[in-house]
Protein backbone atom coordinates (compact mmCIF):
# COMPACT_ATOMS: atom_id res chain seq x y z
CA UNK A 1 0.00 0.00 0.00
CA UNK A 2 1.08 3.49 -1.13
CA UNK A 3 1.94 5.91 2.25
CA UNK A 4 -0.51 8.52 0.78
CA UNK A 5 -3.09 6.14 0.24
CA UNK A 6 -2.05 4.16 4.15
CA UNK A 7 -2.05 8.01 5.86
CA UNK A 8 -5.36 8.99 3.85
CA UNK A 9 -6.91 6.15 5.75
CA UNK A 10 -5.68 6.69 9.24
CA UNK A 11 -7.30 9.06 12.05
CA UNK A 12 -4.79 11.39 12.28
CA UNK A 13 -6.69 13.35 15.14
CA UNK A 14 -7.69 10.51 16.68
CA UNK A 15 -3.99 8.96 16.97
CA UNK A 16 -2.65 12.31 18.62
CA UNK A 17 -5.63 12.67 20.85
CA UNK A 18 -4.88 8.99 22.01
CA UNK A 19 -0.87 9.84 22.40
CA UNK A 20 -1.53 12.73 24.50
CA UNK A 21 -3.60 10.86 26.64
CA UNK A 22 -1.38 8.40 26.88
CA UNK A 23 1.05 10.92 27.94
CA UNK A 24 -0.69 12.59 30.72
CA UNK A 25 -0.14 9.33 32.72
CA UNK A 26 3.43 8.98 32.44
CA UNK A 27 6.65 10.65 31.94
CA UNK A 28 7.38 8.63 28.76
CA UNK A 29 7.22 9.54 25.45
CA UNK A 30 5.09 7.76 22.55
CA UNK A 31 5.80 8.81 18.67
CA UNK A 32 3.98 7.10 15.39
CA UNK A 33 6.48 7.25 12.57
CA UNK A 34 4.85 6.37 9.25
CA UNK A 35 7.82 5.44 6.41
CA UNK A 36 7.58 5.73 2.79
CA UNK A 37 10.70 3.47 2.59
CA UNK A 38 10.24 -0.34 1.93
CA UNK A 39 12.72 -1.53 4.87
CA UNK A 40 14.34 -5.51 4.66
CA UNK A 41 14.24 -4.56 9.04
CA UNK A 42 11.71 -2.85 10.06
CA UNK A 43 13.16 -3.19 13.75
CA UNK A 44 16.40 -1.96 12.64
CA UNK A 45 14.49 1.13 10.27
CA UNK A 46 12.59 2.01 13.64
CA UNK A 47 16.27 2.20 15.83
CA UNK A 48 17.10 4.81 13.35
CA UNK A 49 14.05 7.20 13.24
CA UNK A 50 14.27 6.88 17.22
CA UNK A 51 17.90 8.17 17.19
CA UNK A 52 16.76 10.61 14.51
CA UNK A 53 13.75 11.73 16.27
CA UNK A 54 15.74 12.26 18.93
CA UNK A 55 13.73 9.81 21.08
CA UNK A 56 16.72 8.33 22.92
CA UNK A 57 17.36 11.76 24.50
CA UNK A 58 14.23 11.56 27.06
CA UNK A 59 16.36 11.53 30.99
CA UNK A 60 14.98 8.08 31.95
CA UNK A 61 15.44 6.84 28.50
CA UNK A 62 11.51 5.72 28.36
CA UNK A 63 10.44 6.43 24.84
CA UNK A 64 8.62 4.32 22.43
CA UNK A 65 8.19 4.25 18.99
CA UNK A 66 5.65 2.68 16.34
CA UNK A 67 6.94 2.34 12.98
CA UNK A 68 4.92 1.69 10.13
CA UNK A 69 6.20 1.22 6.58
CA UNK A 70 2.80 0.64 4.54
CA UNK A 71 4.32 0.20 1.32
CA UNK A 72 6.62 -2.90 2.22
CA UNK A 73 2.93 -4.10 4.65
CA UNK A 74 5.50 -4.58 7.70
CA UNK A 75 6.14 -2.35 11.20
CA UNK A 76 7.79 -2.49 14.63
CA UNK A 77 7.07 -1.17 17.77
CA UNK A 78 10.08 -0.48 20.06
CA UNK A 79 11.09 1.36 23.41
CA UNK A 80 14.55 2.73 24.54
CA UNK A 81 16.64 1.11 26.80
CA UNK A 82 14.79 2.03 30.23
CA UNK A 83 11.32 0.87 29.09
CA UNK A 84 13.10 -2.18 27.63
CA UNK A 85 14.50 -3.39 30.71
CA UNK A 86 11.27 -3.61 32.27
CA UNK A 87 9.32 -5.24 29.52
CA UNK A 88 11.69 -7.43 27.48
CA UNK A 89 10.79 -8.85 23.93
CA UNK A 90 7.10 -10.76 25.44
CA UNK A 91 5.35 -7.02 25.47
CA UNK A 92 6.75 -6.04 22.30
CA UNK A 93 5.69 -9.37 20.90
CA UNK A 94 2.46 -9.72 22.21
CA UNK A 95 1.88 -6.14 21.19
CA UNK A 96 2.70 -6.29 17.39
CA UNK A 97 0.91 -9.73 17.31
CA UNK A 98 -2.19 -7.48 18.17
CA UNK A 99 -2.18 -4.76 16.26
CA UNK A 100 -0.98 -7.37 12.99
CA UNK A 101 -4.46 -8.70 13.54
CA UNK A 102 -6.57 -5.20 13.42
CA UNK A 103 -3.79 -4.23 10.19
CA UNK A 104 -5.01 -7.60 8.72
CA UNK A 105 -8.48 -6.62 8.96
CA UNK A 106 -8.03 -2.85 7.37
CA UNK A 107 -8.14 -1.40 11.08
CA UNK A 108 -5.16 0.68 10.89
CA UNK A 109 -6.05 3.67 12.58
CA UNK A 110 -7.29 0.56 15.11
CA UNK A 111 -4.03 -1.01 15.39
CA UNK A 112 -2.03 1.98 15.84
CA UNK A 113 -4.68 3.09 18.74
CA UNK A 114 -4.15 -0.28 20.48
CA UNK A 115 -0.49 0.33 20.06
CA UNK A 116 -0.51 3.79 21.67
CA UNK A 117 -2.42 2.50 24.40
CA UNK A 118 -0.14 -0.50 25.18
CA UNK A 119 2.70 1.75 24.71
CA UNK A 120 0.85 3.98 27.29
CA UNK A 121 -0.03 1.51 29.79
CA UNK A 122 3.38 -0.05 30.25
CA UNK A 123 5.03 3.59 30.36
CA UNK A 124 2.37 4.56 32.85
CA UNK A 125 3.02 1.33 35.04
CA UNK A 126 6.74 1.76 35.11
CA UNK A 127 6.99 5.69 34.71
CA UNK A 128 4.41 7.21 36.40
CA UNK A 129 3.87 11.43 35.44
CA UNK A 130 5.31 13.37 38.34
CA UNK A 131 4.67 17.28 39.19
CA UNK A 132 6.43 19.40 36.76
CA UNK A 133 6.83 16.61 33.64
CA UNK A 134 6.68 18.12 30.41
CA UNK A 135 5.94 16.91 26.71
CA UNK A 136 9.28 16.69 25.98
CA UNK A 137 8.86 15.47 22.30
CA UNK A 138 5.76 16.15 19.54
CA UNK A 139 3.16 14.45 19.00
CA UNK A 140 1.77 14.72 15.65
CA UNK A 141 2.54 11.71 13.49
CA UNK A 142 5.66 11.94 12.10
CA UNK A 143 6.92 10.45 8.37
CA UNK A 144 9.91 10.84 5.72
Amino acid sequence: MKPKNFLSQLQHDEIVAAIRQAEKTTSGEIRVFISRHEPEDPVKAAQAEFARLKMDKTPEKNGVLIYVAPRAHKFAVIGDAGVHERCGDAFWTRVAAEMTGHFKQGGFTEGILHGVKKAGELLAQHFPHKAGDRNKLPDEIAGD
